[in-house]
């Protein structure tokens, strides 16, 4: 089976301006995901998306092929990443490239997603022979203390179906999509133009710790000090 990383990597950000270039750890934050990427065992090609000048040159200078460009139109923050893989999907039609069997959506904003997540996960997605999987961890705030605001008040997210009081006391786990691993057949996208599906899409269980997704500063400063101070192999 042929496996494309689909790396998107837009210019533009209004938490953190270049993110995708920013430094973490002494390494610009694209840099992860392209050598976890490399590394992986399953990976038979890397396919960045991007639409800036900067972010293509540096990716060309660790020896990553970029001949394609993503349209403005497909940039920005409203622009959905479902639209950006089709047309990438398009162009590689167009221009008589070959078609992979499935595609891995690694985004730049997963620096501590690892080349072994990677490779347990398409592990799992074979054996399972199935269609599509994401990665999750278990939520830090479990929904039976988060609430929803009502127009005429507010309610639990969840609810226990008998009364607890202690945590340990909850029999339900709720886990939180990461965003580190969207795994998806390339004809199951192109059918559904979804990544995964309620009930049908199976699941890949991360540590939090890995699952770390870069918005804005406060989270780089977070992965940094995983990086410096915990076990993050």
């Amino acid at each position: 089976m042929k496996i494309m990383a689909f790396i998107p990597a837009r210019g533009g950000s209004k938490g953190i301006p270049k993110k995708n270039l920013s430094m973490l750890n002494g390494k610009p934050l694209i840099q992860y995901t392209i050598e976890a990427a490399r590394n992986s065992g399953y990976i038979n090609d890397i396919f960045l998306s991007s639409d800036d000048d900067d972010i293509i040159e540096f990716c060309k200078s660790l020896g990553i092929s970029v001949p394609y460009k993503r349209p403005a139109e497909l940039a920005s923050d409203a622009s959905p990443v479902i639209d950006a893989i089709l047309h990438a999907l398009d162009w590689l039609k167009k221009n008589n490239r070959e078609i992979p069997d499935s595609i891995m959506l690694l985004q730049p904003t997963s620096p501590l997603r690892r080349s072994r997540h990677i490779d347990e996960s398409i592990e799992l997605f074979l054996s399972a022979r199935t269609e599509s999987l994401i990665s999750v961890h278990k939520m830090t705030e479990h929904p039976y203390e988060c609430l929803r605001l009502k127009r005429d008040g507010w309610e639990f997210l969840a609810k226990p179906s008998t009364a607890v009081i202690r945590r340990q006391d909850y029999k339900d786990e709720f886990y939180f999509i990461n965003g580190a691993i969207y795994l998806v057949k390339t004809d199951f996208l192109i059918r559904e133009r979804v990544i995964f599906i309620e009930g049908k899409t199976i699941l890949y269980f991360i540590d939090p710790t890995y699952g770390i997704d870069i918005d804005n500063t406060f989270d780089l400063q977070k992965a940094e000090f995983y990086m410096q101070n915990m076990y993050v192999d």
